[in-house]
């Protein structure tokens, strides 16, 4: 069977059109994101369906995902580069459209979280792989702006997400995981004619499983601290005992990743500076995005008490004009340099985020106090994120597409992780405390996410490097 697939994998591959392909390997991108800004519009009819649980530990239906889905991008990118690009797409779509069935189904809230780890495992084998087939496929002249339309469809599944989801939650709930079902079918059938098959890497050294392990544990002890902090004490010996576990496992990882013939991460790839700085500013960033999107839509919902409908209406206005401005960043890439314009999108995601806070009250009122500034943010998102993974990649050689595009999209869900975990420690508060203890808690929220903002946009001047990068050349 191996010697069979080798060949399939190995086959000279036909003339591909650009325009199918990047359709379906930016539709893949567009369902894993479709369904991370669907469940956070669903949060709250989630939260009802399983009464009796903190916020903190509904969390973890975001959170459980986000660190499987940034521990598992790599090795996945790796087994992927191995056994076939191809194949890792098909099989990483399959099972997330597997496994969104069984988180409709899902009877209670842990098992929820199981059948979204599996989601993330999907993701993660899927997510990679087609940006590597993209990078691949696609003619050098062509790639940076194949790679920024992939990143605007993840762009364009936040404008549709929320509306989708408002509209599904109506129903319910689960129907945000059962949409999955029929887009991720059609992109499957889609892709086993449109997709080319690529050659395996023959390197037989193999995947650190293990170091995959004490990432995982490291980013997950992290989330446990952050969490439940504020529920079990900070000085409490568990939350101790998770932040200095996850200082050892990342800092076990480190060394093992330093240590080994094929490591997990090749430290080669961080001496490549546009590619170093790109991965810092994409954590920085994400945190900051994920924690902002978050507090929005509790805002709306838990202070000014709208639905799920009115909710995905509402946010979905500034993510829309992501997509414009990933088009107006790529022109203006023509004339300026990449850290220069993810700085000026990270800065107006700040500033968006600052008005919002100094702006929302008691009393509903959506067009002057939450609109003008999530539009500004939006606009930031537009220009930062499809900037900062096209830089990234960009100076990357093909045979390293699928592990390096892993990596900053791993450093893009780790970003995501910390900013849901920082807002649900800032955020829990006792309902009974009242608005202003809510509101003071909401302003102690957004000023953090201005501050992360403003370091991904100091971060971002560091993709500013030369053309040719020796190092990225070695």
């Amino acid at each position: 069977m191996e010697t069979n697939s080798q060949v399939i994998e190995s086959r000279t591959p036909t003339p591909t059109r650009i325009g199918p392909l990047l359709a379906v390997l930016s539709g893949a991108a567009f369902v894993a994101s479709l369904d991370l800004f669907v469940v956070n519009v669903a949060f709250d009819d989630i939260a009802e369906s399983y009464p009796g649980h903190s916020l903190g530990q509904l969390s973890w239906v975001l959170n459980g995902y986000a660190i499987v889905f940034a521990a598992l991008l790599v090795p996945m990118g790796r087994w992927a580069d191995r056994v076939g690009r191809r194949r890792g797409f098909l099989l990483g779509l399959a099972l997330f459209t597997a496994a969104s069935a069984a988180c409709a189904l899902s009877p209670t809230l842990w098992l929820l979280v199981v059948a979204r780890l599996l989601q993330a495992v999907g993701a993660a084998a899927l997510t990679p792989s087609s940006l590597g087939l993209l990078v691949s496929t696609v003619p050098e002249a062509k790639r940076a702006g194949a790679v920024r339309i992939w990143a605007a469809s993840g762009a364009a599944a936040a404008a549709l997400g929320p509306v989708v989801g408002g509209l599904l939650v109506e129903a319910s709930w689960r129907w945000v995981f059962l949409i999955n079902i029929p887009i991720g079918i059609a992109f499957l059938v889609a892709a086993t004619r449109i997709v080319p098959a690529t050659h395996p890497d023959p390197d037989d050294r193999p995947l650190d499983l293990f170091g995959a392990a004490l990432l995982t544990g490291g980013i997950g002890a992290l989330s446990l601290g952050l969490v439940q902090g504020p529920d079990w004490g900070w000085t409490d010996p568990r939350i101790l005992g998770a932040f200095v576990g996850a200082l050892v496992a990342v800092a076990g990882f480190w060394l093992r990743n330093t240590r080994r013939p094929a490591p997990l991460i090749e430290p080669a790839l961080l001496r490549v500076r546009t590619f170093a700085w790109s991965n810092a500013t994409a954590l920085a960033f994400s945190a900051a995005f994920a924690a902002g999107l978050l507090a929005n839509i509790l805002w709306l919902q838990r202070v000014w008490d709208y639905s799920a409908l009115p909710t995905g209406l509402a946010i979905a206005p500034g993510p829309l004009l992501v997509p414009v401005f990933a088009m107006v960043g790529q022109r203006l890439s023509k004339r300026y340099a990449p850290g220069t314009i993810a700085a000026a999108g990270c800065a107006l995601w700040a500033a968006g985020t600052a008005l919002i806070l100094v702006s929302v009250g008691p009393d509903p009122s959506y067009a002057t106090q939450i609109l003008p500034g999530w539009l500004i943010a939006g606009v930031g998102v537009g220009l930062a994120l499809p900037t900062i993974l096209s830089a990234a990649t960009a100076t990357l050689p093909p045979d390293r597409a699928a592990t390096g595009s892993a990596v900053v999209n791993m450093s893009r869900q780790i970003g995501s992780v910390l900013g849901v975990s920082l807002l649900v420690a800032v955020l829990t508060v006792d309902p009974a405390a009242g608005y202003d203890a809510t509101h003071s808690a909401f302003r102690t929220a957004w000023w953090l996410i201005v501050a992360v903002a403003v370091v991904a946009a100091l971060a971002s001047t560091g993709m500013n490097s030369p053309t040719h990068d020796p190092e990225a050349r070695r």
